[in-house]
């Protein structure tokens, strides 16, 4: 038996970032340094305006806000090392006792600070009219109205401080134990131990026999010891949030996100309706690429395999290059912010241990943003980059507005990650005339939305029925786990593809579920949306691009509604969702004309 610690070669083994812009290391006394004056600074600030915030003038609330957001950003600036740090090797004790050490000290400032926000929330609505009418903040409104929205769910701050408090022992912990247990899973394929994210890889693979190996390595691993504890993970977390939303009055599961997200749930609603009324497009697709495969029917191994039987790999900096001409043919300002990711803050390779998936981290406005990456040089991997630069390229222009301005609800923050994958994928379509080439990246195409589209919705649907059970039944099997996820991934499917009852354990490995219950509709709202501002695009061509970056540079200082207008969509327009779903069906048809050609 052969162990293999790392992804066969892919040239990202040397693409490791660099946290040294944050601390120079764990031991940096400047951590431990910034970790006490932001005690001391929440302690200074408590005294000053404890009591005071309800009849704050306009001049004092924006000094107490700047304020404010300095300890924040100091605070944070600490967390994003330990998070990132933590990251590329979660079965490192000393990085695990680091993180959790730090959000025990920033919890503990942060209970210091509670008062600020309940304060500000139950303030008078007579004098926060006029506070916010006056020119002094400007840059702050729509960060004190947003705050205002979650007044009838707030506590008392005794309240507020034992849960947040408890949150670290809490739901927090368990995200953690999650991301450890799941890192932690092996997968024996062919003679060889490798991660989960190489094995998952394996999916992508030409050969039908790798693939069908793969997905029943996968399956062993995932069936391994781990889910008893991933089930009971997912049990506690949906429990924790049923407390919560039961002392905060929160009428679903789901109403925090929607508030957090500044979406309505009626909205929400229209969303997955839309999306689950079109199943039938998945459908389409899997019939169509069963007979492209020459075969009477796809398992659930088959979903990813590649049209060309050797679809080639592609090398780290051929998929760079790729990428960042892509993003230079839409704007050079986006492609140069693109490439500086690539000296010191991206994590390539896939290394034991390290965290699976993807993503950008924003760190905070005094830092430069951070990526993290598992590459294995599969084509999908090049979206993967395009989509997590996108998240990059966002975080940058939005960090000029400060920290508070600069977050981006769940909504939008994945408008700017999905627009590049367009991009890329448009890009990559240009330069192809031969219609079985053209076929295969569409191919590709459909399966990267038909997964953030209609799958995520799917997830969603199964998130639902798992919250509502635990909340009317009590706790969850891992046979009800499986039953619910089979009903609502079967569902979207339809019968183009089998899923045996094997597949009925691939919840398990989510972490979306545990970190960020709720998260997954925003893949579809971002996608959907994002179709409607490419389509403006091509519509409008190059008189575009500057609409386009300020909406990025726009950040979180506006309401969703009202920053889909800066590149001229209208949030609240009934067909909407459908105009976004007829986008992706034209895909299908177009892959169902070229299929008829080749």
């Amino acid at each position: 038996m052969t162990v293999t610690d790392a992804a066969p070669a892919s040239g990202a083994e040397g693409v490791r970032w660099d946290l040294t812009p944050l601390y120079v290391g764990p031991d940096d006394p400047a951590l431990e340094a910034d970790l006490t004056t932001a005690g001391e600074r929440a302690k200074a600030f408590a005294e000053r305006y404890r009591g005071r915030v309800a009849e704050l003038a306009a001049d004092d609330l924006a000094a107490a806000i700047a304020e404010l957001e300095g300890i924040e950003e100091q605070i944070g600036k600490v967390a994003t090392f330990a998070f990132l740090h933590y990251c590329t090797d979660t079965r490192d004790p000393a990085r695990g006792a680091l993180l959790q050490k730090v959000e025990e000290r920033g919890t503990a400032i942060g209970t210091d600070l509670l008062f600020f926000g309940l304060e500000w929330a139950n303030a008078p609505d007579d004098h926060v009219a006029e506070v916010l009418a006056d020119p002094a903040l400007a840059d702050r409104r729509h960060w004190l109205e947003s705050a205002r929205r979650f007044r009838p769910h707030l506590l008392s701050e005794p309240e507020e401080k034992v849960m947040a408090e408890k949150s670290v022992t809490g739901r927090s912990a368990w995200a953690r134990l999650f991301t450890e247990v799941t890192d932690t899973i092996d997968v024996e394929l062919d003679g060889d131990t490798v991660s989960l994210e190489t094995a998952l890889s394996v999916l992508h693979d030409g050969d039908r026999a790798k693939r069908q190996r793969a997905g029943q390595a996968v399956t062993a691993a995932l069936r391994g010891t781990g889910l008893a504890t991933r089930t009971f993970i997912f049990n506690t977390v949906a429990s924790d949030q049923s407390i919560d939303d039961r002392l905060r009055n929160y009428r679903s599961w789901i109403e925090s996100r929607n508030l957090g997200n500044e979406i309505d749930d009626a909205t929400v609603e229209a969303l997955v309706g839309s999306v689950t009324s079109r199943y039938d497009i998945v459908a389409r697709w899997y019939r169509l690429k069963a007979k492209l495969l020459g075969l009477d029917e796809l398992n659930e191994y088959d979903r990813y395999a590649p049209l060309e039987l050797d679809e080639g790999e592609v090398g780290f900096e051929e998929a760079k290059r790729i990428v960042l001409d892509a993003y230079r043919s839409f704007a050079p300002e986006m492609a140069d912010i693109a490439e500086a990711f690539f000296h010191g803050y991206i994590d390539a390779p896939v290394m034991p241990g390290k965290q699976g998936g993807a993503f950008a981290h924003p760190a905070v406005p005094s830092a430069h943003p951070y990526v993290l990456l598992n590459y294995t040089a599969r084509r999908r991997d090049v979206m993967t980059m395009a989509h997590e630069l996108g998240h990059g390229v966002h975080q940058v222009l939005a960090s000029k507005l400060g920290l508070f301005n600069a977050d981006t609800p769940l909504t939008l923050a994945e408008t700017a990650s999905i627009f590049g994958e367009t991009v890329t994928f448009h890009r990559l379509l240009a330069d192809v005339r031969d219609p079985k080439q053209r076929l295969g990246l569409l191919a590709g195409r459909i399966e990267d939305v038909t997964a953030s589209v209609f799958r995520q919705i799917a997830m969603n649907r199964f998130e639902d029925a798992v919250h509502t059970i635990r909340r009317n039944e009590g706790e969850l099997s891992p046979d009800r786990f499986k039953t619910e996820w089979l009903r609502t991934q079967r569902a979207m499917f339809q019968d183009s593809v089998t899923l045996t009852d094997d597949y009925g354990v691939w919840w398990s490995y989510i972490p979306h579920f545990i970190h960020t219950p709720g998260y997954v509709y925003a893949y579809a709202f971002g996608n959907l949306l994002t179709l409607a501002i490419y389509a403006r695009y091509e519509a409008e061509g190059a008189s575009f691009v500057p609409q386009y970056l300020a909406l990025l540079s726009a950040g979180g200082s506006d309401s969703p509604e009202q920053l889909a207008k800066l590149v001229g969509v209208d949030l609240s327009d009934p067909g909407f969702w459908s105009a976004g779903l007829d986008v992706v069906e034209e895909m299908v048809t177009e892959a169902e004309t070229l299929a008829a050609a080749v």
